[in-house]
């Protein structure tokens, strides 16, 4: 493979002093196609790569090698083999190769099933009024000259995310249910369906739950849902 410093060195040699490429060619010892192809593409580098990797140890292996790929993603991510030991798993099968063809292999396993997945994502859509998202997140604020930790409520619409936010010193249930009455008062109406971060943070089930129908700032055809 050409290096960098021979490129350069076949173009300065040609347009600064004027050589010709048979000349080139036998003072740097490479062909005379090679020269003439980097003086006509103005390349500053080279690289190969192989369109088809050789495989011939991993072979019939790939098979299995697959399913032991496939197997690993499906497990809790504490719980997923290394490929050192995924390696020693298909040698203890029966294959002789060398890891380097099994992590080559692996890479381009990984990333042929990223394109793949990216391909199949769908992105989320809501329409108009449907549903509306409530997610607490804690902010430090600089309060009278004093550092403070205060919770911030979030409301966001899905259609529109039309973003609703109030602080608050606390995260209890009365804060919850104001939040919710301001939001909607912004909104000027409430949405089909409220998803929620934690249904244990005093949202939806909870504020049906816990309160009365006087009480809940939810209307009650507001279907609660955790995200």
């Amino acid at each position: 493979m050409l290096t960098v410093e021979t490129i350069g060195r076949i173009r300065r040699e040609h347009f600064l002093k004027g050589k010709t490429i048979r000349e080139i060619a036998r003072d740097l010892r490479v062909s005379r196609n090679t020269v003439r192809k980097v003086l006509r593409s103005g390349a500053t580098s080279a690289e190969y790569e192989r369109d088809v990797q050789p495989r011939p140890k991993l072979g019939r292996w790939t098979a299995e090698l697959d399913e032991l790929l496939e197997g690993n993603t499906t497990k809790p991510f504490r719980e997923q083999l290394t490929l050192i030991r995924i390696f020693e798993e298909l040698r203890g099968r029966g294959y002789d190769g060398g890891y380097d063809a099994v992590r080559r292999y692996a890479r381009r396993w990984a990333k042929e099933r990223g394109q793949l997945m990216a391909a199949a994502y769908v992105p989320l859509s809501f329409a108009p009024g449907e549903a509306y998202q409530f997610d607490w997140s804690h902010e430090v604020v600089l309060l009278s000259g004093v550092t403070v930790i205060v919770k911030a409520a979030h409301v966001r619409l899905c259609h529109s995310r039309m973003l609703f936010v109030r602080a608050y010193p606390r995260e209890t249930q009365e804060m919850v249910f104001d939040a919710h009455d301001r939001a909607f008062a912004l909104f000027k109406g409430a949405c089909g369906r409220g998803i929620y971060d934690n249904m244990k943070d005093g949202g939806g089930d909870d504020l049906r739950r816990q309160a009365t129908p006087l009480q809940s700032p939810l209307p009650a055809d507001v279907q609660p849902l955790p995200r």
